[in-house]
């Protein structure tokens, strides 16, 4: 206790010479207590004792104040003492390390249950939008930026303004600028999945998603972006995946990192948010919130470990994840794909992008939704301009769309619930990019209108291996 009194004393001290905090006298005076004030905490768990005076302040997904260094690497995140120590626990700053699964078999098709239900409710309703902004993770400062043109919304249906609906169309393109019809890569069939268990199938998409080929929400469902992952597979392996062949998946799970199933245990940082009640779908009521972050700990756990939200509560039976420390199960994703892309294909007709390094190998593919008969996105090639993380978003109803009553520009801050995630591929054809998406259970099962959408995690490692001048085919 004495140590941590210290340490914040020390925090506080640098914080009032920098100003960087603005505490009352009796808030500073009770600085570093339990229950009191704010430390700074590194992606370590540890609590520091100076303010990093050579790292620059700003706000990440989560709407957290953090200090980041020249090369875009989180030093320090802001948080409530009293929420980082939690309810009276010790300090611990080995927390949220992986734990082995013990006393039970990750695969027992008896202690997991059933997957989730159909995904109800799933309308072709969701947006995109105009002018992704970006707060790019490069060495030097960190500045906002504006892209010249908006990115015109997803899904269907078209608008039906007389209801405020928030979807709207791109401008419209008939096969590309010069209309040819450009025919996607050939792929051999894959073995069709049979009757497996829920941690049978979950087993199948852990290998693909360590493997580089996502089969998009981790939800012990088989489906089309399983059997597209598959097949991506088989491609660029050239080997034959035989989903039924439980004991074959096993060993390659083990041989690339071990079971599907692992533990997690939720940290203070995980459960202190912030997060909002809800997102709501007016632009207006959007762009007046401080961030557009995740709704709950188990929305952000969901997307940490690729995880159908519903289908990780499934898996955790009357789990309360807002407590520190508590144990919960989840899939052992491992280690995200590494590599340099020259080329990446999105194949309208998969509904799958395709990434290729300099030797023309595929090396990675993920479900995506590309276009739709109405909207369709270009034919052709384009590049990609610049990659943006954690963009934000502006609304201009003179150039989108009259959605509500709005008719100003509305700037919408970041976020993984913001109308295109946590990433922006800009491409040089105006209006156009490759983006997340704050609906990962919807991705490869809607149309966009236009764009690329993808999963946020699937965006960010394709992001993490993409640069300007990459080569973006659309093909059909």
């Amino acid at each position: 206790m004495n140590s941590i009194f210290k340490t914040s004393i020390s925090l506080l001290a640098a914080a009032t010479v920098a100003g960087v905090f603005s505490l009352p006298a009796a808030a500073q005076q009770g600085y570093g207590q339990r229950g009191a004030d704010t430390v700074l905490v590194t992606p370590e768990g540890d609590v520091l004792d100076y303010v990093p005076y050579d790292a620059r302040r700003m706000r990440d997904g989560r709407g957290r104040t953090v200090f980041v260094d020249a090369w875009g690497n989180i030093v320090a995140t802001a948080m409530r003492a009293d929420r980082y120590f939690g309810r009276n626990e010790r300090h611990d700053p080995r927390r949220g390390r992986y734990r082995p699964v013990r006393d039970y078999s990750g695969m027992s098709p008896d202690y997991y249950p059933p997957p989730p239900g159909a995904y109800d409710g799933f309308g072709d309703d969701l947006t995109t939008g105009s002018v992704p902004e970006t707060r790019e993770a490069m060495p030097g400062d960190i500045e906002r930026q504006a892209l010249p043109e908006p990115d015109f919304g997803e899904t269907q249906p078209l608008p039906d303004f007389s209801t405020g609906n928030d979807s709207f169309a791109s401008l419209p393109e008939n096969g590309g600028a010069d209309g040819e019809f450009v025919p996607g890569p050939k792929f051999e069939p894959a073995i069709t999945l049979g009757k497996r268990t829920s941690a049978e199938i979950t087993a199948l998409q852990v290998f693909l998603d360590r493997e580089g080929f996502s089969p998009g929400v981790i939800d012990g469902k088989k489906g089309s972006n399983v059997t597209k992952a598959i097949e991506a597979w088989q491609k660029a392996t050239g080997e034959t995946l035989d989903p039924n062949d439980t004991d074959s998946v096993l060993e390659r799970l083990r041989l690339s990192g071990g079971m599907a199933f692992t533990t997690y245990e939720i940290t203070a940082a995980d459960a202190a948010g912030p997060y909002v009640a809800s997102i709501p779908s007016d632009y207006a009521e959007k762009a007046a919130m401080p961030h557009l972050s995740y709704t709950s700990t188990a929305e952000m756990l969901a997307e940490k470990f690729h995880m159908d939200e519903n289908y990780l509560r499934e898996i955790n039976p009357g789990v309360d994840f807002t407590i520190p420390g508590t144990i919960i199960k989840v899939v052992d994703i491992g280690r995200p794909k590494t590599g340099k892309v020259a080329k990446i294909l999105a194949d309208k007709g998969r509904r799958q992008v395709l990434a290729y390094d300099a030797d023309g190998l595929l090396i990675a593919a993920y479900p995506a939704s590309i276009g739709s008969t109405d909207t369709p996105s270009p034919s052709g090639t384009v590049t990609v301009e610049r990659v943006a993380l954690n963009p934000g978003y502006t609304y201009n109803p003179k150039i989108n769309f009259k959605q509500g009553n709005n008719d100003k520009v509305l700037t919408l801050q970041p976020g993984p619930n913001g109308p295109v995630g946590v990433v922006w591929i800009a491409l040089s054809k105006p209006t156009y990019g490759i983006h997340g998406t704050p609906d990962p259970s919807k991705i490869g099962k809607t149309q966009s209108h236009g764009c690329v959408r993808l999963t946020n995690w699937d965006a960010t490692e394709l992001a993490k291996m993409t640069s300007p001048g990459v080569v973006v085919e659309f093909v059909d």
